[in-house]
């Protein structure tokens, strides 16, 4: 009997071993003869390193080596640009890596016997630092004439800009009957994944350099290793295993260059684990945003002009600032068609931590923008702001702002309308709650995003599938490079090969995540890996149905997905094709502000997403829930700062503070929706970003139909609402 595995949900392949503990993280992981590492960190935001003295800690009691710049073959990485050295210092051959941008930037490492050993031993490492003024505003930073933190990469330190010129902007806003401008700022968030930075390194039995370490794409860690220690490719492997969550922030490296150089010198297995202060300050962040906007309507409700300026802080290196600010580029106006836009997108380097990709990659912080634009002009115009929203939704063969159609089938409708439905949008409770401080408010947003990477990418995955029996396949092997770091992925790839070969999925074993395995499959981001392992791994297993239908034992077959093209944008317009589909989100929001006190609490969230199909509706329940209580974080209790200097104050957890499960929304309703893709597996689009994005804007939407107040920057804290309704 042929067995049905999509549309199922089926249990986690790995629920069993990380219930019972048996799955080992990064930090788990050991081998005889292990030696520890521990990093000096220039814990300031801008100097140039005059000299550094190793002498006492080489003498240091079971220290085995100490590493600074001029030990690093080719002192650079990078995932878009290598403009990051790997250890700042002077002795490199590549100028101006004896300048530290951050905060976290790593100066020398050390290697000994203990891990107590090598932190002692990191103390007594003398560093003679020339402090630098710090430039923390990006506003500042891109100015003619401000000092250059990348000397040796352009005349100012504007790393990024896009330009949008769609239609006739003037003669947009000569139409428009109301106009609304305002000027938004969306803050920092920490990843805060569960598991901190972590590996260990060692020989492996054909002379590879294997780096054990969580990421998000092992192909891409092997290349960027191998080119900083000056080794072909080949020589270095790339092996993940349990992965503590990663939510972009696994995509630029961490601890494994640094790892590798200390095995490839000394031979020997090599492990690191940072505290959770050093992940704070040591790695990238969700970019901090400014964004002004002038949008125009007329008064039968439709968007005639948009003008924006976005400006993102990049700071110290580019990590994926280009792409990120490029994501902000396609979706600053929403999912509304605007037949007059004008727009610059800029990314600023900063000596702030760098701004690194994080769920949603972009589209949070200039939805934040378009959705609130939108609110406003509604309430302007005296209509309902769902309504306004459907009024002006893309349809089929509308243009984008890059001036070509978004690819069918385009689903916005659909989801604004499943999201109004379920929160019974027209009908709501008081707003006031008699004899109490309290107000309460609904509020509502929209947004899309990408599926697969852009901009002129030849999209790619690989898979292979094996399949082993006599008679009747007794059980299939799947091999796949891509990486489980929560979302379900690894068990969604099992039903999908299951499903093709028509068996259950308990038959099939996985194996992934390793370089020197597996084929290249691409990053786990981008929400991309449901739609590109799917179609790798449906390729490979009917292929190898064939051939088992052929009567071959065991029948085993390879498959390589290319996806639709896509093309880079006009460097003067920004028209292009820069995506070959999108996914596509609403959310109503009900919340509950205290007056008084200024706290906010969410009461209710109703969640509509489009999932093109849904393989496993369970692990779809899973991740919109998980994205709505991580946006939750973002737009409400999550506080990144910084003191003058760009130190980084809020580097713990009792400083930064996440929401516990008293803090996150009251009731998560999960709207499914299913428009199918024609180009993914079983219909299937894109997900693990989706519910994300339009969560903040929602919130401020609820919050000023509760105080007639809007607040243009988040988080929503009590100070800040109070301020906002002036009471402080």
């Amino acid at each position: 009997m042929t067995i049905q595995s999509v549309g199922q949900s089926v249990p986690r392949v790995d629920a069993l071993g990380k219930v019972k503990g048996e799955a080992l993280y990064s930090g788990d992981l050991s081998m005889p003869g292990m030696l520890y590492m521990k990093i000096l960190f220039a814990e300031r935001a801008f100097a140039r390193v005059k000299s550094i003295d190793t002498s006492k800690a080489e003498a240091a009691p079971g220290v085995a080596a100490v590493y600074t710049a001029k030990d690093v073959p080719v002192n650079e990485y990078g995932l878009q640009i290598p403009d990051q050295p790997v250890l700042c210092g002077p002795g490199a051959a590549k100028p101006y890596t004896d300048l530290v941008r951050f905060v976290g930037d790593q100066v020398a490492v050390v290697v000994a016997e203990t891990e107590a050993q090598a932190a002692a031993a990191v103390k007594l490492i003398e560093v003679d630092y020339e402090d630098l003024p710090p430039l923390l505003d990006p506003v500042e930073a891109m100015q003619p004439g401000t000092p250059l933190l990348h000397p040796d990469r352009g005349s100012d330190n504007i790393c990024v800009h896009y330009r949008i010129r769609k239609g006739d902007i003037d003669e947009g806003f000569k139409r428009a009957d109301v106009i609304v401008e305002s000027e938004y700022r969306t803050p920092v968030q920490e990843h805060a994944y569960l598991q901190p930075e972590a590996g260990l390194t060692y020989i492996d039995e054909e002379g590879r350099i294997a780096v054990v370490c969580g990421g998000q794409w092992t192909h891409a860690d092997r290349d960027s290793i191998a080119h900083a220690l000056g080794l072909p490719n080949e020589q270095v492997r790339v092996i993940y295993p349990a992965i503590g969550g990663a939510f972009g922030g696994r995509e630029d490296l961490s601890v494994q260059i640094v790892l590798a150089l200390a095995t490839m010198k000394l031979r020997k297995p090599v492990k690191i684990v940072w505290s959770r202060r050093e992940s704070i300050i040591g790695h990238g962040k969700r970019h901090a945003v400014i964004l002004k906007a002038r949008w125009g309507a007329t008064k039968d409700g439709k968007l005639v002009a948009t003008e924006s300026e976005v400006i993102g802080d990049g700071g110290a290196y580019m990590y994926t600032s280009n792409k990120v600010l490029g994501n902000s580029t396609i979706t600053h106006t929403g999912p509304y068609f605007v037949p007059n836009i004008k727009a610059d997108i800029y990314g600023v380097y900063t000596n702030n931590v760098p701004g690194a990709a994080f769920r949603g990659f972009g589209a949070p912080q200039a939805l934040y923008m378009a959705e609130l634009q939108m609110d406003k002009l509604a309430e302007k115009l005296g209509m309902d702001p769902v309504e306004f929203r459907l009024k002006n939704a893309l349809q089929q063969g509308d243009t984008m702002s890059v001036g070509t159609p978004a690819p069918n089938p385009v689903s916005i409708t659909e989801v604004i309308q499943a999201a109004r439905d379920k929160a019974d949008w027209a009908n709501r409770g008081p707003k006031v709650v008699a004899g109490t401080p309290l107000v309460r408010g609904r509020g509502f947003a929209a947004g899309f995003k990408n599926v697969g990477f852009s901009f002129g990418y030849q999209e790619n995955c690989w898979a292979k599938v094996e399949v082993h029996g006599n008679g009747q396949i007794e059980r299939a092997v799947l091999h796949h490079a891509g990486a489980e770091v929560g979302q379900g992925t690894h068990t969604v790839m099992v039903q999908m090969a299951a499903h093709v070969l028509g068996i259950s999925p308990d038959r099939v074993e996985i194996r992934t995540s390793d370089s020197a395995k597996q084929g290249n499959s691409g990053s786990v981001s981008a929400s991309r890996m449901t739609f590109m392992a799917g179609n790798a791994i449906k390729g490979a297993a009917e292929a190898a149905l064939a051939k088992w239908n052929a009567e071959e034992r065991p029948a085993v077959a390879e498959f390589k997905y290319l996806a639709p093209p896509t093309t880079h944008m006009d460097h003067d317009t920004g028209y292009s094709m820069p995506n070959f589909q999108y996914a596509y989100s609403a959310q109503a929001v009900d919340v509950e502000v205290d007056t008084e006190t200024g706290h906010v609490r969410v009461t209710r969230v109703v969640a509509a997403d489009d999932v093109g199909k849904a393989i496993n509706p369970d692990l779809v329940v899973g991740q919109i829930e998980g994205a709505v209580v991580q946006a939750h974080g973002y737009a409400v209790t999550e506080e990144y700062k910084t003191d003058k200097n760009g130190k980084v104050i809020s580097d713990q957890f009792s400083t930064y503070l996440l929401p516990t499960i008293l803090d996150i929304p009251e009731q998560v309703d999960s709207v499914i929706v299913e428009v199918p893709d024609p180009n993914g597996p079983w219909g299937a689009r894109g997900l693990g970003e989706l519910p994300y994005l339009p969560y903040a804007a929602a919130v401020a939407a609820a919050i000023h139909d509760a105080t007639g107040v809007w607040i243009h920057e988040f988080p929503f804290t009590p100070e800040r609402v109070l301020r906002a309704l002036g009471k402080i």
